[in-house]
């Protein structure tokens, strides 16, 4: 009679390795916990225990956030979503719940300012530093996130709701706010009012110039995207705003070109989008970006296919070729 092989170690119930961890972590060896959460975490989706995985990962981004480790945390967080992509976990309101809960323990700490002395500046450095890392970490973990919701379930764009917690962390704690990539994921949330706020916000302490090109690249980021209702929605919502909170709000010519696209983009007219192009040309050139997205535009909203940047590159040097051969 054939003696019965003996049986490999089984994994415990994942609660069990999660108090462990979670006192390991509490007492300040944060290092070691962060290794046993991804060695623990990694046998639990190698065993094919994704649900488990996903309880110890959340878990440990949680308790390293909620103790000031934004490096530790955000990794954990990433490798939450790469165990969400790797068990095919579909999108779903738990999830993003989830997602939710990890996103709202990342620390959020306002830089300090009116610093005079060398301590002083060497305290502001270090503050600086640390909110990169913040911003850095929260980006990785929500632009995952957002990677995974668009291949298993969410909008073809990416979740809505994760678009909007991404901007809203980038607005509020990157030391250097980026309006555009703040735009960017606005535009793709759905939180209209948020983002006018925000723009507002922003409107209320930007240097001279920089109002008028955020409120363009806002409206133009929603346009970009085929969404009129929203642009005239947060056009109209940061003119109240403006006029509440007693704020200057820039007449310039880029504003004009915004507030006549709005009204061309009502109505089946094509070649008056051209006309407003051609005479708004020097204010659409302060920022490179508005002509790729005027393209976008005339594409959603006319059907006008874009030329590739390759073919007219390739087909201004076949005229000076030609222009060569001809002399």
């Amino acid at each position: 009679m054939s003696r019965e092989r003996p049986r490999r170690g089984t994994l415990p119930p994942a609660h069990e390795n999660i108090e462990k961890l979670e006192k390991i972590g509490k007492e300040g060896n944060y290092y070691g916990a962060q290794q046993m959460y991804k060695s623990i975490s990694a046998r639990y989706v190698s065993a094919e225990r994704y649900s488990e995985a996903l309880d110890i990962l959340q878990s440990g981004a949680c308790l390293q956030l909620e103790h000031g480790q934004v490096t530790c945390g955000a990794e954990l967080a990433v490798l939450f979503v790469e165990t969400l992509v790797k068990g095919k976990v579909p999108y779903s309101e738990e999830m993003l719940d989830r997602l939710r809960k990890i996103y709202e323990v990342f620390p959020r700490i306002a830089v300090p300012e009116h610093l005079g002395d060398d301590d002083d500046m060497q305290k502001l450095s270090e503050a600086l530093g640390a909110a990169k890392t913040r911003v850095d970490g929260c980006s990785s973990f929500l632009k995952s996130a957002i990677r995974w919701s668009t291949e298993f379930g969410a909008d073809k764009r990416g979740s809505p709701e994760l678009h909007d917690m991404l901007a809203q962390y980038i607005y509020s704690e990157s030391p250097e706010v980026d309006m555009a990539r703040v735009s960017y994921h606005f535009a793709r949330g759905k939180d209209p009012k948020k983002f006018a706020s925000t723009l507002a916000n922003f409107m209320g302490k930007c240097y001279p110039g920089e109002d008028d090109l955020a409120v363009a690249r806002a409206v133009l980021a929603y346009l970009s995207q085929g969404n009129l209702k929203d642009a005239n929605y947060l056009m109209d919502e940061i003119k109240e705003k403006v006029e509440s909170e007693e704020l200057e709000f820039s007449e310039s010519d880029l504003i004009q070109f915004i507030v006549h696209l709005l009204k061309t983009l009502e109505r089946d007219a094509f070649p008056l989008l051209r006309i407003l192009r051609q005479n708004y040309k020097s204010s659409i050139d302060r920022d490179p970006a508005f002509n790729e997205l005027l393209d976008e535009i005339a594409e959603k909203f006319y059907g006008v296919r874009r030329r590739n940047p390759l073919q007219g590159m390739f087909g201004d040097i076949f005229k000076m070729m030609g222009g060569d051969i001809a002399l």
